[in-house]
């Protein structure tokens, strides 16, 4: 824990009474993005077919934007705090919108995953940033619900990516999966200066870490490629280990340069808090679980059950709103009881769903054998998204909120990457085959018990009692 002074939240900034109508513009953003990590996941075969990608190639198209998002979301996140969030939110949208509107124009492989990368970068610029307009905004009661209106996003969104993904591919086409980016984008730049809290005056510009943000942002882009790449190479593959042993060499790198620069990226004092940990913990769990959970599932249903894009994108349509309503009763308790007992259930509640799932059949009704699973594992996850983001954004001073916002969401991708490199290695046999599930049953039942050890850990780690109201300086 910080050993500085503490401010009240309630003096960091007078009440904006536009503050609602931005929360609401800045999670149609986040929504946005977070869409896009799983929005190309159903329309990928059709894809393929239309453009001569093999395997390899339309592997990079999902993970072109994963990769660069993840790795770059921490230098976003100081970018924020130094040149201001508005700023940097709206460089970010206008990458973003542009890159989203060459992906849907793309004739051929490399243009797709170029744009690819490039919304990557746009979103690493954004997400942070509007993380920490809201941070900022918010104070006391009202901040525990803005985070749990937006921890919901995550969870939400990626759900809505797979449904989005199979109407516009069933109808469009897959082009529209990036189209539909575009006026959403052009939509938020317009009326974002209008209701966005204007950056504040800066006396003295700040300094900007970019040794420290070009070594942790290569490292973390090592780590994620080596992840992914583990889900058809296997962890023992070399294409693994030299990439995690490269990314663990570079954090250790990062470790030296921070210690040497007189304004380095993160603040050791900042990242050594409980809470921070804690938060950091929750999100990459919560992450790793939900996408890993997706990603069996709509395999299932498409390569064992044969279903169609519509269907199966109509199908993940109440989990996304389990996955909300989730985090909005979180929202409402976590002032009342606190963060631990709130992520202990809902990951006990997330370990029962995943179990359920394990006892699934090549031909049973999936109304009875995979939804009650699926749909309590989501409603279990949604809570913990909010524990995580206001755990961390309650315990740290406003001009490292941007940071903050990076590293939170930087585990956010980690654990996307962890969750699906560990079940699609578990469930080789089933995905390889039409007629084996027991792929499928055993990596349902591997994050079922990871589900549970995460409650265990919860219970030593997130600090007990409600949210801080203060923000301490950790200088």
């Amino acid at each position: 824990m910080s050993h500085g002074h503490a401010v009240p939240a309630e003096v960091a900034a007078p009440p904006d009474s536009r503050r609602w109508t931005a929360l609401v513009l800045l999670c149609l953003a986040q929504l946005m993005l977070i869409v896009d990590i799983t929005v190309v996941q159903v329309a990928l075969p059709t894809i393929g077919d239309e453009l001569g990608l093999g395997r390899e190639a339309l592997t990079w198209v999902v993970t072109a934007y994963t990769l660069v998002f993840g790795g770059l979301m921490v230098f976003g996140g100081r970018l924020a705090d130094t040149f201001g969030a508005r700023r940097t939110l709206l460089a970010g949208l206008a990458l973003f919108t542009v890159a989203s509107l060459v992906c849907g124009l793309a004739a051929s492989g490399g243009t797709l995953i170029a744009g690819r990368a490039v919304q990557g970068v746009g979103a690493a610029l954004m997400s942070p940033s509007a993380l920490s307009i809201i941070t900022t905004s918010f104070h006391g009661a009202e901040r525990n619900r803005a985070l749990g209106v937006w921890a919901a996003i995550g969870g939400t969104g990626a759900a809505l990516g797979v449904l989005v993904s199979g109407l516009l591919t069933a109808g469009p086409g897959w082009e529209w999966v990036f189209f539909v980016n575009v006026p959403i984008g052009i939509l938020v730049a317009i009326a974002a200066p209008a209701v966005v809290r204007a950056d504040p005056a800066r006396e003295e510009r700040q300094r900007v870490d970019v040794p420290g943000a070009l070594v942790v942002t290569f490292a973390t882009g090592l780590l994620i490629y080596g992840l992914v790449n583990a889900g058809d190479g296997g962890w023992g593959a070399v294409g693994t280990l030299v990439p995690v042993a490269a990314a663990v060499l570079g954090y250790g790198v990062f470790v030296v340069v921070e210690s040497r620069v007189r304004a380095p990226l993160m603040r050791p004092a900042t990242m050594a808090r409980r809470p921070v940990v804690s938060g950091t913990f929750l999100m990459l769990v919560a992450t790793g679980l939900l996408l890993g959970l997706f990603f069996l599932t709509s395999l299932y249903f498409q390569h064992v059950r044969g279903f169609s894009a519509w269907k199966t994108g109509l199908l993940f349509l109440p989990v996304a709103i389990a996955i909300t309503v989730g985090a909005q009763l979180a929202a409402h308790l976590i002032g009342r009881i606190g963060g631990r007992p709130i992520a202990v259930a809902s990951f006990l509640l997330t370990a029962l769903g995943a179990v359920l799932l394990s006892g699934l059949s090549a031909d049973g009704d999936v109304y009875t054998e995979v939804l009650p699973g699926f749909l309590l594992a989501a409603l279990g996850i949604g809570p913990v998204f909010v524990t995580a983001t206001t755990t961390t954004l309650a315990n740290v001073p406003p001009d490292e909120a941007g940071v903050a916002s990076g590293v939170v969401n930087t585990f956010h991708e980690l654990g996307g990457s962890i969750g699906v490199a560990v079940v699609s290695t578990v469930a080789a046999a089933g995905i390889a085959s039409t007629s084996d599930i027991a792929g499928f049953a055993d990596a349902y039942l591997v994050c079922g018990i990871t589900a549970g050890v995460a409650a265990l850990v919860a219970i030593a780690l997130v600090p007990g009692g409600r949210p801080r109201a203060v923000t301490g300086h950790g200088h």
